[in-house]
């Protein structure tokens, strides 16, 4: 009895030994993988699930050393669609499916830039070199035409070492509007914002009142040599010089930094909106925020919009025959005879109600999903706008959103109305324009700005054709349908990239029409790219 309680306890002990063995091993091996993390990405079976802080380092890693060889001139795909299409899935409205769709609303990696506005160490103050003379602007256009004119005309004062008087706004437009410069943009902050860079008041002094004015177009896209050259010359005879236009006035590019930096200092810093506008913009803002994140929608699908590019498909030959007769109308849009076929087939056109809702659901977004619609009257009002609600019934406006009595004071006035649409639109989670009008050059620009925010920009061209088929049959909506539109749209999310140049060939002023305005794209004038965090402290402090 005592040798077989000796051999058990032997057998026990022996058993006891292996094991404390074999928790030591994996103990070893858990620390070991631990401390030196594998190299190797993980593979995620699911698609649309995040990628991991392992994995996103070493993305951003490989993209600071692609980034040194490539001259920026193409955005590149977000990490969760830098490989191949997603796949397609059904569409739910239950909320426990949304973490599922949280890819559709993540913002596309800004690489590290950031603002860098500052003027360099020889800048000089107004005070330093007495102006020569007043410059007074006539603004033209809309809201944001207006906007890049005023930021232009703030440039043009430096160069020409003139003061600025308050610039007027277009009320001669197609939307006759009577706001004065203060009715939509802080006049105080403005002045003041400026202070350091150009001698900015409110009136021309009473003494010049009467004096003799030099009004001039300025050219367009003109060079700093064009300023300081022939339009500073008039000083000598003159103490007061009118701009008639403010319109694409100064060159996009090869300008000094200083100048260009100035141009982003007074569009997005001194330039703000009355407080009025904002703090209903705010109020708009919150209102949507209450229904989850959001789509920022610029449906450029209005009369004037229309008419002006001779685009009438799905329209009716009654529609069709009003909107050419404005076109005919209206004396300074030059083109009258427009083959609307050929403008839409070569992308010219703004997406319809109906295509913006199948673009959207091909994209992935979800029938719950809240859409702002940043626009004013849709040309054919709720019948032309039933199937994107079909697809999409949360669709809001500040119609929708505020009370008649809060809109009140800004509905008779269309820059104020675009405001609150601009405000909103910035502030989306995601900003998607169906025409490449100057709203939406403003907004992507801006959100450029504030960070790269998440802007799809539709490829119209391409678009157009999937849906041709569709309508033929040759096409079905589905997953085929859904990684086309996904492929297509990848590099199309708002990433950093350099702002685009001429078209190669176009000479003239069709070289300066083909180049990307400055306003869409501040990079590299604007934004700096910080200094790339060193390779290997990216990768020991995982745990």
């Amino acid at each position: 009895m005592q040798r077989r309680r000796k051999k058990a306890v032997l057998i026990l002990q022996k058993l006891l030994t292996c094991a404390i063995c074999a928790i030591a091993l994996v103990a070893l091996l858990s620390v070991h993988l631990h401390i030196f993390p594998s190299s190797k990405v993980v593979d995620f079976a699911d698609p649309y699930k995040l990628p991991t802080v392992v994995s996103q380092k070493k993305h951003e890693i490989k993209y600071q050393i692609l980034s040194r060889e490539q001259s920026w001139t193409r955005e590149l795909a977000p990490p969760h669609l830098s490989k191949a299409p997603l796949p397609s899935r059904k569409l739910i409205d239950d909320a426990s499916q949304i973490s599922d769709f949280k890819y559709l609303w993540k913002p596309p990696p800004n690489r590290d830039y950031a603002p860098c506005v500052e003027p360099s160490p020889n800048y000089t103050s107004p005070a330093e070199s007495r102006p020569r003379g007043y410059l007074m602007v006539n603004t033209n256009g809309g809201l944001n035409q207006m906007r890049a004119g005023i930021c232009d005309m703030v440039a043009v004062a430096r160069i020409i070492n003139a003061t600025l008087v308050i610039p007027e706004l277009d009320k001669r437009s197609f939307w006759q509007d009577t706001s004065n410069f203060s009715d939509v943009f802080d006049e105080l902050h403005f002045i003041n914002s400026l202070a350091n860079d150009v001698e900015v008041i409110k009136k021309l002094p009473k003494e010049l009142s009467t004096a003799t004015r030099a009004v001039r177009h300025f050219k367009s896209w003109s060079s700093i040599d064009y300023y300081r050259d022939e339009i500073a010359s008039m000083w000598d005879d003159y103490q007061v010089i009118r701009a008639a236009k403010s319109d694409s006035r100064l060159a996009n590019n090869n300008l000094p930094p200083d100048i260009q930096k100035l141009r982003c200092r007074a569009c997005y810093e001194a330039l703000r909106f009355a407080p009025q506008i904002e703090a209903m913009g705010k109020l708009l803002v919150d209102r949507m925020r209450s229904f989850g994140p959001y789509i920022a929608l610029h449906l450029r699908y209005e009369k004037d919009m229309l008419a002006f590019s001779g685009c009438t498909h799905d329209l009716s030959p009654a529609e069709a025959d009003e909107l050419r007769t404005i076109r005919e109308n209206t004396s300074h849009w030059k083109v009258k005879d427009i083959d609307s076929n050929e403008q839409r087939s070569k992308g010219y056109c703004p997406l319809t109600p109906k295509e913006v809702g199948l673009f959207l659901t091909s994209l992935g977004y979800p029938s719950n999903t809240p859409i702002y619609i940043a626009a004013g009257g849709i040309y054919g009002g709720d019948s032309r706008m039933a199937d994107l609600r079909s697809r999409y019934p949360i669709l809001m406006s500040k119609e929708k959103l505020a009370s008649v009595e809060e809109l009140e004071p800004f509905v008779n006035h269309a820059s104020q109305m675009a405001a609150l649409d601009y405000i909103v639109s910035i502030e989306s989670d995601v900003f998607i324009p169906s025409y490449s009008g100057n709203m939406a050059r403003a907004v992507e620009g801006h959100r450029r700005f504030l960070g790269h925010r998440k802007t799809i920009s539709p490829d119209r061209k391409a678009l157009v054709r999937l849906f041709d088929k569709i309508e033929v049959g040759k096409l079905k909506e589905g997953k085929n349908l859904s990684n086309r539109v996904i492929e297509m749209h990848k590099r199309r999310q708002g990433s950093p990239r350099k702002r685009k140049g001429p078209i190669s060939g176009t000479k003239g002023m069709d070289r300066f029409r083909s180049e990307e305005a400055f306003y869409v794209n501040p990079l590299p004038d604007c934004l700096c790219r910080r200094e790339p965090s060193n390779v290997k402290s990216s990768s020991v402090a995982i745990r």
